[in-house]
């Protein structure tokens, strides 16, 4: 083997360097992102009757209707 077979690439250990950066990249981005605040909430609508309620729409169907 030759001496330039044994010898390290150091391009290829540049990344091995370079990978803890990248992590610490990471959880710097995940915390600020933690950070900003949550969106407001929307504005509540007001509460709608649930199950049966008579309305005019009822009302009117009631006086039309045949009932014998």
């Amino acid at each position: 083997m030759a001496k330039d077979e044994q010898t390290p690439d150091p391009a290829r250990r540049s990344l091995l360097k370079a990978a803890p950066l990248g992590a610490l990249a990471v959880v710097a981005a995940r915390a600020s992102a933690a950070e900003t605040a949550p969106p407001a909430p929307a504005p509540e609508e007001p509460a709608k009757p649930r199950g049966y309620h008579e309305t005019e729409h009822i009302r009117r169907y009631y006086a039309t209707a045949a009932y014998w």
